[in-house]
């Protein structure tokens, strides 16, 4: 059985994305898959918009959020982040998630550099996959061509530094601009990605 989770990072809970997030997982459901949620709308993150941890991160305040968020992380087999794009990056709310959850010793850990000066990575969270679910006010041709999508490289190197494989970023848009005829249209494709992502 393949284990999914659902990283939502729409700071509304009532959003086309959300709505999105529902379609994916009545698809993924269309197979033997166990769905997890983790909603950053729910979890109690502000106080970590100030920190006083040193660099290392060996002295970062913990809490259950951040436990059980790290369990469900290490429990999955693929990983979904759902979020709006917001001025061509995630929004605050996952940047901050993220600032917490891929820290030295849980997602990656640093050995000795090499001569002395590059760095020399492991990385503990391979074996797993991710994707993006992202929906935007932009043309996401406009997105990729001219803004040259500086959200999704952030989320590849991130990716790509803590040794999950990134598989596809889907993105939806312009969400502002779109009569509800093409939004279902997205809907149903949002059920077959949460198909395909489930085999």
């Amino acid at each position: 059985m393949k284990n999914i989770l659902i990283i939502k990072a729409h700071p509304r809970e009532e959003s086309f994305c959300n709505e999105l997030v529902e379609k994916y997982m009545e698809g993924a459901n269309k197979n033997e898959v166990d769905l997890r949620i983790i909603n950053l709308h729910d979890l109690d993150l502000e106080p970590w918009l100030k920190y006083t941890w040193d660099t290392n991160h060996d002295s970062i305040p913990d809490s259950e959020d951040l436990r059980n968020s790290k369990e469900l992380i290490l429990w999955s087999h693929h990983l979904v982040f759902a979020y709006p794009t917001y001025w061509a990056s995630p929004p605050a709310l996952l940047k901050l998630f993220l600032e917490v959850i891929i820290i030295s010793h849980f997602a990656f850990k640093y050995h000795k550099p090499y001569f002395g000066k590059i760095p020399n990575v492991e990385k503990l969270l391979t074996g797993r996959t991710a994707s993006i679910i992202s929906t935007m006010d932009a043309p996401p041709l406009l997105m990729k061509w001219i803004d040259k999508d500086p959200g999704g490289r952030m989320m590849k190197d991130i990716f790509r530094f803590t040794g999950i494989k990134f598989k596809r970023k889907y993105y939806f848009g312009s969400v502002v601009f779109t009569d509800s005829e093409k939004k279902n249209k997205w809907l149903e494709k949002a059920i077959l990605i949460g198909k395909k992502d489930s085999l």
